[in-house]
This record gives structure tokens, sequence and C-alpha cells, in this order.
């Protein structure tokens, strides 16, 4: 049952060929058989055999959808009552949440089982799965290395068929930097297109969720119960969401995609950028033009995001002060020991260096010369997309700089670390759409390839992953040990 599909195993439950709670349980005895990966911080098995029950009833009544039954799991930065959700910190570690995110919300109603919680940097503050209070998650194509962050736990879970799919966010490239490392498929939707109600803000003008699933029809069924307006969130955008599976098999004949040379320069990988062009070549043979690109701007992301993303990150993790909920130290003398030590004792290292830096960035007489600027330079980056945009359909090119690092190698550089996101941040500065897609392997360790669209353009960017799906196999490999 693990290596089918979503839409398979959807089409098996209608069938009456297994029951939701015979998957349920199947999945559940494989996360307690793979526990090595570390991707689940909490599994809750009461819950998922009660909702798989209730699907089965559903699926009885002839009132079934396409995810009812399906058992999924989602990032421990979504808000589930009931369920502990620690955004993989100590702060939050036993904090129970009092009400559900609009994104959970939305895959109860649809009949969907949740399995479990998934591992995470710590408040999304990390490219590696390192930084989780929780420990390491293990890439399962080599439990040496890094799955990626802060999604790491999503995509090792759904890399290693531990889940049918699971939900992931991003701020900087933390769905396709982990769905790209572990041979999945990940997306990034539009800014203001899936709510952020009861998803916890790392940096909110730029965190967004969106799905993480073997293929890219999977994501397409995934999108369309996440995707839509929320009045409970003032940066949800209100339109009409279309039928993202529709258009999936749409002709890519004179499809125009660019390429920036600001993508294939120094830094990346030669085994990577070779890949990667093979798997251009594939379109080619779509039917697809070629055509190179500049966007000067892009190199100017990493510095930019990393004043901007700390800055609001400073605001927002102020909240967890040790007085309404999250961790508390023991016996504080005075009101300026509470904050000081609960805030100390309750994030780890990469958070307050974050919060430090933001702090500096917003502080009188840096102000100006840092966050203004860096928000000037946002600017120009969004407007180097929309000058590619009005040329190609498409923007491709890699979305990490080589294959997964080893655990523990860039942990004493954060610059290293900071920059293994140079290709995915400026996608989230200017607010598009991106997905990775698998592309191939080099020294048996996946590839992705990243693809850039316009605006609310996920349809057109679902349609032209599926269809390099259709011709390629690699988005059906497994890890050895897991198949």
């Amino acid at each position: 049952m693990h290596t089918k599909t979503l839409i398979e195993i959807s089409l098996d439950l209608q069938a009456k060929t297994y029951s939701s709670v015979e998957l349920t349980q199947f999945f559940l005895n494989r996360i307690d058989q793979h526990q090595q990966l570390n991707s689940y911080i909490t599994v809750t098995p009461e819950l998922a055999l009660a909702q798989a029950k209730a699907a089965d009833q559903r699926l009885a009544n002839g009132t079934s959808d396409l995810l009812t039954g399906i058992p999924i799991a989602q990032k421990d930065i979504f808000c589930t009552q009931g369920v502990i959700t620690t955004c993989g910190s100590k702060m939050l570690a036993n904090f129970n949440a009092p009400y559900n995110a609009t994104v959970v919300e939305k895959f109860n109603q649809a009949g969907a089982v949740m399995l479990g919680k998934l591992n995470m940097d710590e408040f999304a503050m990390g490219s590696s799965n390192e930084t989780s209070y929780f420990g390491s998650v293990k890439n399962p194509w080599n439990i040496n290395t890094v799955p990626g962050g802060s999604s790491g736990g999503s995509a090792a879970a759904v890399s290693a068929r531990l889940a049918v799919c699971a939900t992931g966010t991003d701020t900087g490239g933390s769905i396709r930097q982990p769905a790209a490392l572990c041979g999945i498929t990940g997306l990034k939707p539009t800014y203001g297109l899936v709510s952020r109600y009861g998803m916890i803000a790392y940096a909110s003008s730029l965190d967004q969720g969106g799905p993480m699933t073997r293929s890219a029809e999977d994501a397409a069924i995934m999108l369309q119960t996440m995707a839509g307006f929320d009045e409970k969130d003032s940066t949800s955008v209100n339109i009409p969401v279309p039928d993202y599976r529709a258009g999936l098999n749409k002709s890519l004949v004179g499809l125009k995609i660019g390429l920036p040379k600001e993508f294939f320069g120094e830094g990346l990988d030669e085994n990577v950028a070779a890949t990667l062009a093979a798997a251009i070549a594939e379109y080619r043979k779509l039917g697809a033009e070629i055509i190179d690109i500049s966007m000067p701007n892009l190199k100017l992301a990493i510095p930019a995001y990393y004043v901007i993303a700390p800055a609001e990150c400073s605001a927002n993790l102020s909240r967890f002060d040790g007085v309404r909920y999250g961790y508390r130290c023991d016996n504080p003398v005075d009101l300026t020991d509470l904050y000081t030590r609960s805030r100390g004792e309750g994030f780890g290292k990469e958070v307050k260096r974050r919060i430090l830096m933001g702090t500096y960035a917003l502080s009188t007489g840096y102000y100006d010369a840092y966050y203004l600027k860096a928000q000037k330079i946002r600017r120009l980056i969004s407007e180097d997309f929309k000058a590619a945009l009005a040329t190609v359909d498409v923007i491709m090119g890699p979305v990490t700089p080589g294959t997964a690092f080893g655990i523990g190698e860039k942990m004493d550089d954060p610059i290293a670390m900071y920059l293994s996101d140079i290709y995915t941040i400026a996608i989230n500065l200017a607010g598009v759409p991106a997905m990775s897609i698998p592309a191939g392997f080099v020294a048996g360790m996946p590839v992705g390839l990243q693809l850039i669209g316009d605006y609310f353009s996920e349809d057109r960017l679902l349609n032209i992953a599926h269809q390099y799906q259709q011709v390629t196999d690699w988005h059906n490999f497994i890890p050895t040990g897991f198949e």
C-alpha cells in the first residue's frame, strides 16, 4: 500500500479494496518500524484510528472526497486542538493548542486521517532539521545526511513512505529544499493563497504553507483542500480557487522556459548542473522553448532575507515570554529574570541568533541602514521576477547547490548553512509560487528541479511538473530499506 500514490490509494478506498482503518494501521506500523529517521515528534494512533473509522463511514455513505481516509501528517508548526504543537522547540514542548489551524481544519473536514506531527527546525529556523529540540531528522536516502529544513520531518516521512503526504511551510525554501534533498515533490504556493491562521509564525510576510507529496498530481489534490480565502487571516487573498487537477494534461508545446544565468554560475555543483540539464532537455522534447534570461538582483536575496526574516522573527517571538503559555523558568526572582531565563532556556542557539540579528536591524540608528534598505532590495527582486515572467511562462533552475550534506557538517558555520538556500530565498521575497520536483540522482542522492511561476499560477506549475513526471520515473524511486 505504501508504494501507491495518493490518487491510487483514494481510488482503492472508494473501491473498498481495503479500509481506511486497515490502511491507517499499516502506516502506523511503518512509523513504528522506522523510528531511526526521527521524522515524527508526536504520533497519534488513537486519533488516527478514530478518524479512519469515521472516514470508512463516509466512504460507505458515498459522502467522501479524494482525501477521505488518506493518512497524512502535519508539520508540527500547525496548531492541532488536543494534540501537542511544539514547533520543534523546548519553548512549546508541552503546548496543547486550544484550536485547529485553518489548514488542519480543512483536512479534517475532507475526512483525512492525521497520523501525527512531524519534526522540524526550531520555529522553522534552519536548513537542515538539526536545530530541533527533539533531535535531528535523518535523510532516508542516507541516514548520515540531513533531510533539509525546516520541513525535514515532512520530506523524510513522505520519502520513506511513513505518510501518504504531508504539510510543510516555506519561509525561504523550507518546502522546496527538503523536497529536493529527499526526492519528493514540494510546492510553495503564492503568498496569501493558503491560510496562515494557526500556523505559528516565523516571518509573517514570507511564511506560506504548502503540500509535500510524491507527485504533482498528489500535490494538486492537497492544494485543492489547503487553498482558499480565510477571514481569520488578514494576509489571505480572496480569489477563486481553480480546479488544480483539471489542467494537468495540457500540452507543453510552445512553453517558454527561462533559465536565469545567475542560477547556473559559480557555486552550483557540476554534477547537479548536468542532472538539471538532462531534465531541461526532457522539457525540450515535450515541445518547450528554452530561453536564457538574466535577473541581476538575485545576488542580493541572501543579505536582504537575513535582515527581513530575523526582524520579523524578533517581533513574532516576543510573545514567548514565560507569562501566558510555553516554557517558564523555575523560581524567577522578578519579571526581568522571568523573561531572561525563560527565553534563554526555552530557545535554541539558532533562534537566539536570529532574534538578536533582527532586534539589531530594527534598533534606533540601524533601521534605515539595514531594514529599510533590505525592503527596497526586496522590491527590486520582485521587479526582476515580474520582468522575467512577462517574457517566459516558467523559470527553471536548481533548488540547492548540491545534494544532501552530512549531519553536523555545517552546524558550526551559519553562513555556509544560510547559503544552502541561495536559489530559493528570492522566491519568498517576491511572493511568487515555486515547486521542487525530483529530477535525478548524483552519487545515489536525489536532485530537485525548481519551477517558478507568476502569481497564482499554481495550476500551470502543476501541469508543467505533471507532464515531466509522465515521461520520467524519478518521483517513484523509494530509498533502500523502505521499499
